[in-house]
């Protein structure tokens, strides 16, 4: 065979292989270097033969624009015939090896996908990751093989130990002999040295992935040459990405597929500030949802599993249990949990096939990888409308009995329920056509409209502190009483600040003054069991109502369950009988299951229209058993972690007093979608109406961290407005010996320049000598005393979550028991805990390819205020340091001597200089600030906050606006760019007022050039009346997914108004203006915005509905806000509700 290198069976022998043994750079090449500027060679993109013309370069390029609608016009340059001289040029077919993206043939630099058969190259094009590797990971396919007339032949890189075929799994070790690599696995060969001899004499230490910045090793995969990259098509990332989903449908799709969908504008309409009526409000969130609802059953029906052993055994309720181990659990694509449903078939020849409907009870934990199915007593077509596969006979049992006799050739299928995605879009509909669902100003305000609440009378309690709950401090104080005055309230909970207890607070005091039901809802049903067990101290009737499928599943709370309560429910006898029947017999003849069911609804409407608190998920609340209920009282813990549409299912059951709780500093919904998140599905009705001018409440007191630990969070994601409610002694043990640089600051940045590598899955990342470094830090604290479940293990990649598992149990020298009992797990998974300590692994490092959602500032505050009493963070300074945010945090554990290097029992104090990032960082906190100034500065302006008073003389409708004690706007952080914040602050068509915020006393000082008569939006600064409405600012919205390449520009920008002003009205209509657009100004230049602020355009008038007369009909035109704000009364003005939001299970 030709070339340096012969095969041997896995084996890759060669003259090459003596320079990877001295250590010769192997890396690839910087992104840079083999980017492609031009437009050449495009052609079919099928895999099969295509064209090329001869003297392609001699053509013009193409302009550079990544824009998708650009490709009609692209293809017609492709497709189309050449005219000029182009016209005489010759075609020929390019090769069937030609790579599908770029058309590159040369057979070094192309790789065969063993999955789709299509060939890619090891170009990078105009992606960050060479062609093959973008290709594997969008595909999730992991299988390739070379080119047979490459140098190494058509080898299929496979494990010389165990055969698997992984690439993202499989690297090399350079053996005894100059002229051997052999390719091992990392788990398990390479890391257990299973594929050690003393013959071959590998020493696995020295273990290489075959993939390094996210490409194929050169001596494996040559890089094309700069004539070939030249010469080569040039497809932008969206192209790219739009093609590959396109060969999920069809796997012969071409150029010419994408150039007829080209025109089509399949990109949802995005989501609003503020809507016309509750019809605009459904047509925008509707179609979000079903985009949401779609992906989500393309991507679990997807996850069949076949080929599966199974273990069987017995429940204590005399049901089958049947437990598996799913191996596509590790790609992450799908989170199960428990309660979920799954259908289990047997497809061997040993008997019938079979299938049969269950609910997990068991998830994979770091004690067994296995998942456990209860099955159903029964059969039956529960699942027939949405079920994945199988139709309406999901859990028919063709032979009458399970099959424990059998445990292999078992296939597992994820069932599909459309349960939560219909509740939203039934709520949006409720909230568009029952004028019952909410209050008139509950209604306005959702919809974003500027309206005035009704005064609310409200005999305040003397004592705010409630039976067997803690005392309050003064700011949980305040945010009680400011919720108890208001039908509308937001209370954001920073870290640590006991917002459970004051929930809870605020539930027993509106219970007790009101009167009527509270419904507390939450995103998850551990949040709702927390505030539920601490409702339930207060005395107060709770009933936690949970769905079906989690009526067996423990919690600390099953006492107060519905299920529950019925079942101790003695005075019964009639339903206590069937109860004992049924768990005798498994099941009831169908006239006594009729009856049981009859008794049973009865049961439990007695007792729901009893209690006094009503705790459910947010999608819980669209439960058919509390639809016949009306709430006149809402609240919604963790209400940032849910979307908007999730938000209304308790909201539309009749609200007219809503609390929303919650701190859109950390972490908001999760959305799967990456076309829905864009739109903005994954923004919480909190944000957006903070983002409105609702200033939240904040809890401004916390009790978790060490001082230490609280000090950056505070400064940097709450403008060091967190105060401690904790002292330095009482977060310090002292018996605990470990090297913390400064012992009285137990908190260190541990410098790790391990390299990054992408995870077994194809789709995550995972960093071995930080998890080495974690089975270290862990060994030390066990040594030190410190029980495992005092320690807590976050990282932001599956991966390495996986990967640190493993590691700690076959590197520790303490017992695989113990390192068991340490939770590790993702940072999203940690929201709402903590630990006594806590190891953060950061994982990314690399040359080029960024430090990915890492950059989300909400997910590194979740990640920092986790510990309480004490913080390690592994990770590479030289890599993080790029990032602003980063940037900041090593600074502050450098300018502290917590910043060391070295082995674990010898650490120093890191000399590493740090260079000033290209931008600044001016968080995620730059839109509440904006916010928060305009509130502060509502009563400087003429007539209020809307203006001048209304034409009859009306005061206006926003009085003072409250104290930093009262609403937690004290802003301790002020942004390089202090134009911008001065922007945000007074834009959306305000004219700038006579006195500036707080923090701008010396503003004219600060910039002179800004001329005492300058024009704003029409109206001269100074004393003119500001229009009405606030001014609304776009913040920071990060939903990316772990590879994700693309950083997103943050920000909010000030909305500066467009259109016509509308005579005798005022405000800012913010309707048709979406998220996007308000994103788009934040990428302005500081002297752009400071001219915009200038040289503004008149804004449009906000319209408002009639005060006191409900909601306005679709279609109508409402009246406008220059009017008494107080002369009409909202639908109940003596309603006192609380609104708590919750979400499906």
């Amino acid at each position: 065979m030709e070339g340096a290198f012969t095969h041997a069976p896995n084996h890759l022998v060669g003259d090459s292989a003596s320079a990877i043994n001295e250590g010769d750079d192997i890396s690839t090449l910087d992104a840079g270097e083999s980017a492609l500027d031009s437009e050449y060679g495009r052609g079919n993109l099928n895999g099969g033969p295509r064209r090329r013309r001869i003297g392609d370069d001699e053509e013009a390029d193409v302009d550079d624009d990544e824009d998708v609608e650009s490709l009609a016009s692209q293809a017609q340059h492709v497709n189309g015939k050449p005219t000029g001289k182009a016209g005489e040029e010759e075609e020929v077919e390019l090769p069937a090896h030609a790579c599908a993206y770029c058309g590159i043939h040369n057979p070094g630099a192309v790789v065969k996908c063993l999955s789709c058969s299509k060939w890619f190259c090891s170009a990078r094009g105009n992606t960050s990751s060479s062609h093959i590797i973008n290709h594997l990971v969008r595909a999730r396919h992991k299988e390739v093989q070379l080119h047979p007339s490459s140098p190494l032949g058509d080898t299929t890189l496979e494990c010389y130990n165990c055969g698997t075929k992984n690439v993202f799994l499989l690297g090399f070790i350079p053996a005894k002999s100059d002229t051997v690599v052999v390719l091992l696995c990392r788990q398990p060969c390479a890391a257990m040295g299973q594929g050690s001899n003393k013959d071959m004499n590998w020493d696995t230490s020295k273990w290489q992935p075959l993939i390094e910045d996210r490409s194929f090793l050169p001596w494996l995969v040559s890089q094309p040459t700069d004539q070939e990259q030249m010469r080569a098509r040039h497809l932008p990332p969206q192209v790219i990405a739009r093609l590959e989903e396109m060969w999920k449908d069809n796997t012969s799709a071409t150029i010419q597929d994408l150039e007829k969908s080209a025109g089509v504008d399949d990109e949802p309409a995005p989501v609003l500030l503020r809507y016309d009526d509750a019809y605009q409000y459904q047509n925008v969130f509707g179609p979000l949802v079903k985009i949401e609802a779609d992906y989500d059953r393309k991507l679990k029906e997807s996850q069949s599993q076949d080929n599966l052993v199974v273990r069987w055994d017995f429940g204590l309720n005399n049901k089958h249990l049947a437990s598996f181990v799913l191996p596509k659990l590790e790609l992450g694509d799908v989170k199960l949990a428990v309660g979920d449903e799954m259908r289990l078939r047997y497809t061997g020849e040993l008997r019938p096939h079979w299938e049969g409907v269950g609910y997990v009870i068991k998830i994979p934990n770091n004690q067994s990888d296995e998942v456990t199915l209860e099955l159903r007593a029964r059969g039956g077509n529960e699942n027939g409308h949405h079920g994945g596969k199988g139709g309406g006979n999901n859990n028919h049992n063709s032979s009458g009995s399970v099959p424990t006799e059998c445990t292999h050739n078992f296939t597992a299928d994820y069932v599909w329920k459309a349960t939560s995605f219909d509740r939203m879009q039934h709520a949006m509909k409720t909230f568009a056509i029952d004028e019952m669902s909410v209050s008139g100003y509950i209604f306005h305000r959702l919809l974003g409209h500027e309206v005035a609440a009704a005064p609310m009378k409200v005999n305040m309690p003397r004592k705010f502190s409630v039976p067997n709950l803690p005392d309050l401090n003064g700011s949980q104080i305040n945010a009680v009483k400011s919720v108890l005055q208001k039908p509308l309230s937001l209370i954001q909970g920073p870290p640590g600040t006991g917002k459970t207890v004051t929930s809870a607070t605020i539930i027993y005091h509106l219970s007790k003054l009101n009167g009527g039901q509270v419904l507390v809802c939450a995103p998850s049903n551990v949040a709702v069991d927390q505030l539920c067990e601490r409702v339930h101290r207060t005395g107060l009737k709770c009933v936690r109502v949970t769905a079906k499928s989690r009526e067996d599943v423990d919690s600390p709370v099953s006492f107060l369950s519905l299920h529950r309560q019925v079942q101790m429910n003695d005075t019964n006898t009639e339903l206590n009988k069937l109860n004992q029947l049924k768990a005798e017999l498994g099941e009831l003849s169908s006239q006594d299951e009729k009856k049981f069911k009859t008794l049973t609804r009865a049961a439990e409407r007695e007792i729901l229209s009893n209690a006094d608190v009503i705790c459910c998920t947010c999608v819980g609340a669209g439960d058919p058993r509390l639809a016949k209920f009306k709430f006149r009282t809402v609240l919604i813990d963790e209400s940032t972690q849910s979307a908007e549409p999730e938000c209304m299912i308790p909201l539309v059951l009749g609200c007219k007093q809503v609390v929303l709780v919650g701190d859109h500093q950390q972490l908001g919904p999760v959305i799967m979608n990456k076309k829905a998140a864009k739109a903005g599905l994954n923004q919480s009705l909190f944000e957006r109406l903070v983002i409105l001018g609702c200033a939240p409440i904040r809890l401004q007191v916390q009790y978790r961290m060490h001082p230490c630990l609280s000090e950056f969070p505070s400064n940097m994601f709450y403008e060091g407005s967190l105060q401690n409610g904790v002292t330095m002694q009482e977060r310090i043990l002292k018996h605990i010996d470990f090297p913390w640089p400064v012992q009285d600051n137990p908190m260190m940045f541990w410098s790790n320049l391990g390299t990054e590598e992408i995870s077994a899955s194809g789709t995550s990342y995972l960093n071995r000598t930080e998890a080495q470094n974690v089975e270290k830090i862990v060994t030390r604290f066990f040594k030190a005393g410190v029980k495992p479940e005092s320690i807590g293990i976050i990282t932001p990649y599956e991966g390495q979550r996986s990967y640190a598992v493993q590691c700690l149990q076959q590197a520790g020298s303490f017992k695989k028991e113990t390192y068991k009992e340490i939770e590790v797990a993702s940072v999203d998974a940690f929201q709402g805990r903590e630990k006594d300590y806590i190891i953060l692994s950061c994982v990314r490092s690399n040359d080029h390819q960024g430090i990915g959602f890492l950059s989300d500032p909400r997910r590194l505050n979740v990640a920092l205020t986790r510990a309480k009493f004490g913080c390690v963070i592994l990770g590479n300074p030289k890599v993080l340091s790029k990032h602003p945010l980063w940037h900041y945090l090593l600074l502050h554990f450098k300018e502290r001597n917590t910043l060391v290097e070295g082995p674990l029992s010898n650490l120093q104090v890191s000399l590493l200089q740090f260079s000033r990032p290209k931008t600044s960082y001016r968080g995620p906190q730059r839109y509440q600030m904006a916010s928060q100034h305009a509130s502060q500065m509502a009563p400087s302006l003429p007539g209020g906050a809307r203006g001048a008073s209304g034409p009859n003389g009306a005061p206006p409708s926003r009085g003072g606006a409250p104290g930093p004690a009262q609403d937690g706007s004290v802003v301790g952080y002020i942004p390089d760019d202090v134009s911008s914040v001065h922007s945000s602050a007074l834009g959306g068509g305000a004219a700038l007022p006579t006195q500036y915020p707080p923090m701008f006393q010396n503003f004219q000082d600060a910039w002179p050039q800004l001329p005492p008569g300058a024009q704003r939006n029409g109206l001269p600064m100074g004393n003119a009346p500001r229009p009405g409405g606030p001014q609304s600012i776009a913040g920071d919205s990060v939903a990316a997914s772990e590879l994700t390449d693309a950083t997103t520009s943050g920000g909010g920008a000030a909305i500066h108004g467009a259109g016509q002003q509308q005579p005798g009205q005022g405000g800012v209509s913010l309707a048709g203006l979406s998220i996007q657009d308000l994103n788009k100004q934040a990428s302005l230049s500081q002297s752009d915005k400071l001219r915009r602020y200038v040289e503004g355009q008149p804004a449009p008038a906000q319209q408002l509905p009639p005060i006191g007369a409900g909601r306005h009909q679709a279609g109508q035109q409402p009246v406008t806000a220059n009017r008494s704000m107080l002369g009409g009364n909202d639908d109940d003005a003596k309603s006192v509700s609380t609104a708590f939001a919750s979400q499906v299970d």
